[in-house]
């Protein structure tokens, strides 16, 4: 490789860091020393195992890699990387002295997105390495606009909480892993009282309004490394409690609604007191039994709520199911 220092300079925005796995110390040393002048942040291995030992403990967008290394040569590396569960896209650029199409190809084919033939050009090396970040950028808009794709499908547009289809999809989840490692299950139906007066004497958008805040005071209240709520329907959210026994669960139900009724809801049109019902369903505290489905532990919950609407509204009312009556707390 010939003297960066005399070579046209060559600026690039910041970019993310490159993994150089370089066997000659002096090559190794002169393009650690031009990447960094050309804006790079690089870090230097000395062959191919240092390289994917590299890459198990830190995400790096891109690689260069010669091709005929000790331990494990470049071919070798770039087909390791592609095995490899990362947190992104990795962009692999060998560099060799073989110039045939066979090896060309067999590069390529490795998992290799660019090949150049040594001595390296600078400018050339620059060049390839900017197409990669386009090709690094593209990947990460388009892995960013997945993840809002994702984020829109399984979220209530209205309230931010979970939606439906979410519900469904985790909840057997979230009851399977209570049976595997043997700890409880707590599902709480909670429901806005006389939500319909509200929605005919303010208007939709002010029940609107109380429904966003509704599921905001909810989810600031749980536990946000395990709880979770979604939108059951309406008026109806069901709150999940991951390795939550009963007698939590009611703590938490009657907690909770104690803070809805506390503070009046803002709306559009003045201040507005709201209360809520709750229904508590829970597992035993070693899990559920084998035979418990989804569907019965919400039918639980939800019965266990028309019992709270039956007893006045306000309250909250539980069942640890096959081991506990039902009981109400006002």
């Amino acid at each position: 490789m010939s003297d960066p220092d005399s070579a046209t300079p060559l600026t690039v925005e910041p970019a993310a860091t490159i993994l150089l796995a370089e066997d000659d110390p002096v090559t190794r040393m002169l393009m650690t020393r031009f990447l960094k002048k050309a804006g790079y942040e690089v870090d230097a291995v000395a062959n191919g195992s240092e390289a994917l030992d590299r890459m198990t403990t830190r995400y790096y967008p891109m690689l260069v890699t010669d091709w005929e290394m000790p331990e494990m040569d470049g071919v070798a590396l770039c087909k390791a990387v592609r095995n490899m569960q990362l947190d992104g896209y990795v962009y692999a650029l060998l560099l060799t002295a073989r110039d045939s199409k066979e090896h060309i190809i067999a590069g390529l084919e490795a998992g290799a997105d660019d090949y150049l033939v040594k001595p390296v050009h600078e400018a050339e090396l620059i060049a390839r390495l900017n197409a990669g970040r386009r090709i690094l950028d593209l990947e990460q808009s388009l892995r960013a606009a997945n993840q809002r794709n994702r984020i829109l499908s399984i979220t209530d547009a209205l309230t931010g909480a979970y939606n439906r289809r979410y519900l469904m999809e985790q909840l057997p989840r979230e009851l399977e892993r209570s049976r595997r490692y043997a700890y409880p299950l707590s599902v709480l139906m909670c429901d806005v009282d006389h939500f319909k007066k509200i929605n005919d004497m303010r208007g939709h958008a002010a029940g609107d309004e109380v429904l966003q805040q509704f599921a905001a005071r909810a989810q600031k209240f749980i536990r946000t490394n395990s709880d979770w709520v979604a939108r059951y329907g309406g008026e109806e959210f069901l709150i999940i409690l991951p390795e939550t026994p009963h007698e939590g669960a009611m703590q938490v139900a009657d907690k909770l609604r104690e803070l809805i009724s506390a503070t009046p809801f803002a709306t559009r049109t003045g201040d507005c007191v709201v209360t809520a019902s709750f229904g508590v369903a829970s597992t035993g505290p070693n899990g559920p039994d084998i035979l418990l489905k989804v569907d019965a532990l919400i039918r639980t919950a939800d019965e266990c709520l028309y019992q709270s609407k039956q007893g006045g509204r306000n309250c909250s009312s539980g069942l640890e199911i096959a081991s506990m009556p039902m009981k109400a707390h006002a």
